[in-house]
Formats: C-alpha cells, structure tokens, sequence
C-alpha cells in the first residue's frame, strides 16, 4: 500500500501536510489528461528523483512523500488513494521507466512495491 500511496503523490496529487490529512485541493485533478500528457508526467518524475526542476507543487509534494511512505498514508483522504491506484497501475504498465527510477529513490530495497503488488493480487483475486 506504500508503493501505491508514494506514486500517486508522486504524479498526481500535491499535497501539504495538516493536522489530520493531506489537503484535497487537488484531488479533482484530472488524472486521466495527466498520464495522457508525457511531457507533465516526465518533469514530475523528473523533479521527484532529483533529475529536474520542481515546480512549487512538485517540490511541496517531494518534501511529504517520506512521510506518507513511512505512514502508509494516514493522511490521504479516500479520493487519493483511489488515483494513487490509477496511476501505479499506469506506470508499471506503460511507463516501466518511470517506475523503476521512482522505486530507485523511494523504494530501492524494493519493500512498498511487493507490499503493493501483493495488495494488488490480493484485491484482483477472487
């Protein structure tokens, strides 16, 4: 579930921190016309794994995402762990070089992307 939670922040959904979750501002975001979008899924992947400039909300979503890992995302609201799930299995589907450099700075011993495979066979099965 951390995997899944780290890259959807990533690509998707800027959040700043609050008391009790990340803010919903962008959770209308749409997500579709992003990962249609090579060009903005690129500078945010980009930004994340240190190989680029950050916009202002990329780089407020860079400064949260080892919190969110850590806690397995307490702080997301409903709304961005459904697109979290959009975008991993958009990745891992058509951009495998994308996930792979995002799994090199945020999960090289590989732990949230077995935690989220196994989640993801888990749910898919009947």
């Amino acid at each position: 579930m951390k995997w899944i939670v780290l890259l959807c922040l990533t690509i998707v959904t800027v959040l700043s921190a609050s008391e009790d979750k990340y803010t919903d501002r962008y959770d209308d975001m749409d997500i579709e016309g992003i990962l249609d979008n090579s060009r903005i899924l690129t500078n945010y992947i980009k930004c994340l794994v240190n190989e680029g400039p950050c916009t202002p909300d990329a780089r407020e979503l860079k400064s949260i995402l080892p919190e969110a890992l850590e806690s397995d995302c307490a702080k997301c609201t409903d709304k961005q762990r459904v697109s979290t799930q959009i975008v991993l299995n958009y990745l891992i589907e058509n951009r495998p070089d994308a996930w792979d450099a995002l799994e090199n700075v945020y999960d090289f011993a590989g732990v949230y992307k077995n935690k989220y495979l196994a989640e993801k066979t888990t749910t898919i099965s009947p």
